[in-house]
C-alpha cells in the first residue's frame, strides 16, 4: 500500500509560559515514572504514593494532574498533535481522507517521540480490566475533537447525525488498529496500520 502523499512535519505551536512548561514537566514526570514502576511490578500492584516518590512529588500532586490512577494512562497529549495536523490539510479534503493523512502526520511524530510509553499504554489498556473498562472515556473526547474540526471544515453541526457517523467509524478503524498492533506484538509499522486501516473507510468499506 503505497503511503500518503503528506509530510510528517507537525506544525509549530506558540511558545508556552514557564508556568505551562512547568506544569508539562509535572506531568510528563509523573507519566513516566508510573510507566517505569508498571513495567517493573504491575499496574494493580504499583500505589499512587509510591508513584509520587519515584516522580518526586507529594502524592497531592499527582492526583492534581491525574484524578485517578487509571488517568496517569488513559490520558495522553495526543489529541493536540491530531487537531493541529488535521487543521492544516486542505479544506477540499473528504473528511476520511483529511483524517486519514493527518492520522499519518500526527501518529508518526507520536511514535518518533514517545514510542516506548505508547507501546506501554496500548498494552496495559488492553491487559487492565479497570482501564478497558474507562477506555470509552478518552476516545470520547478525542471523537468529540474530530467532529468540531470536521463540522468547522464542512459547515455542520458539531452534533451532526451524519458526522457523528463518520467519527464513530474512524474512532473504531483507529481503536482496531492499535488493538491489532497490540496483539501482533508491536513490531508491524503503526503508521501504516492506522492508515490501512482509514484507507477501508476511505474505499467505502469494501473487502
Amino acid at each position: 500500500m503505497a503511503s500518503p502523499n503528506t509530510s510528517s512535519a507537525v506544525p509549530a505551536e506558540p511558545r508556552l509560559g514557564l508556568r505551562e512548561r512547568k506544569k508539562i514537566q509535572t506531568r510528563r514526570a509523573i507519566r513516566r515514572a508510573a510507566y517505569r514502576l508498571f513495567e517493573r511490578q504491575g499496574y494493580d500492584a504499583t500505589p499512587v504514593d509510591r508513584i509520587a516518590e519515584a516522580a518526586d512529588v507529594s502524592p497531592s500532586t499527582v492526583f492534581r494532574y491525574f484524578p485517578t490512577k487509571d488517568d496517569i494512562v488513559l490520558s495522553d497529549d495526543y489529541a493536540p498533535v491530531m487537531e493541529t495536523a488535521l487543521r492544516a490539510r486542505p479544506a477540499d479534503e473528504p473528511p476520511v481522507t483529511a483524517v486519514r493523512r493527518a492520522a499519518a502526520t500526527a501518529v508518526r511524530h507520536i511514535v518518533e517521540t514517545d514510542l516506548g510509553e505508547l507501546r506501554q499504554r496500548t498494552r496495559l489498556i488492553r491487559e487492565v480490566p479497570a482501564l478497558r473498562s474507562r477506555q470509552a472515556e478518552g476516545m470520547g473526547q478525542s471523537a468529540r475533537m474530530l467532529r468540531s474540526v470536521l463540522a468547522e471544515r464542512h459547515g455542520l453541526d458539531d452534533n451532526d447525525m451524519e458526522l457523528r457517523v463518520v467519527v464513530g467509524a474512524i474512532m473504531a478503524a483507529m481503536h482496531e488498529a492499535l488493538m491489532h498492533w497490540v496483539e501482533e506484538g508491536q513490531q508491524e509499522d503503526l503508521v501504516s496500520l492506522i492508515d490501512h486501516a482509514l484507507a477501508v473507510l476511505d474505499r467505502g468499506l469494501t473487502l
